[in-house]
């Protein structure tokens, strides 16, 4: 097996995955949203909004949508973006459009008599959505959603075609280099790949017990009444 210098530089190129996903995520997760939110808005103009972009976003391949951030955008509106800032954008908006169809089936999910009941104790809309709400939704969208972040991380390896030093750009590097063979830089590659998507599964079904304890309690205290 290759030796601990070698490791060394794929971890540093796996802590660039990491922050890479974790911020398209964040980014991915906020679109989603507002998205899913405004998607179900009565205005229909909104919705046409929400719709047009969903289907496009959803209709253009994440590589595409990566070049055309990085190359294309800069140049039509006159603006500086780093690798990092472009590949964030990227796959961010690029999760959003799919996240926005699971906030939106999520919150449609929720029985109606919980928002009309929210009403009946003179809750603004604001608050039936935070309180009543959304909490419901989580619980239903979660396994997708874990499924959606599992996506962008394996996504975040296009990042290396626009010059980032991700996992896969350290590891082309050091097999040009020779530093090791190949079988064992992409056997490396693989194992943190793997340990990267194991602790994200973990967070997530995590997440999953949380909010379904408190779903579990509600359904308990409405059988006891």
């Amino acid at each position: 097996m290759f030796g601990s210098q070698v490791f060394g530089r794929l971890l540093e190129g796996a802590a660039t995955t990491v922050q890479v996903t974790a911020l398209a995520v964040l980014l991915g997760t906020v679109l989603a949203l507002i998205g899913g939110v405004v998607g179900l808005s009565p205005s229909p103009w909104a919705r046409a909004l929400v719709r047009i972009y969903v289907e496009t976003f959803r209709g253009v391949s994440a590589i595409i949508l990566l070049f055309w951030v990085f190359y294309a955008l800069p140049i039509m509106l006159n603006l500086f973006l780093s690798p990092l800032h472009a590949g964030v954008l990227a796959l961010g908006t690029n999760m959003g459009a799919y996240g926005t169809e699971l906030v939106r089936g999520g919150i449609k999910a929720v029985p109606r008599g919980q928002s009309e009941a929210a009403t009946a104790l003179n809750m603004t809309g604001w608050q039936r959505l935070r309180h009543i709400v959304l909490p419901q939704a989580v619980v239903t969208m979660l396994p997708p959603y874990g499924n959606l972040v599992i996506e962008v991380l394996k996504s975040s390896s296009l990042v290396s075609l626009i010059a980032l030093n991700d996992l896969m750009r350290r590891a082309q590097s050091l097999r040009i280099n020779g530093a090791a063979s190949t079988p064992e830089i992409f056997l490396g590659v693989f194992i943190l790949y793997g340990a990267m998507a194991g602790v994200l599964t973990l967070l997530v079904r995590a997440a999953e017990r949380r909010f379904g304890r408190g779903m579990d309690i509600g359904r308990l205290a409405r059988i006891v009444k």
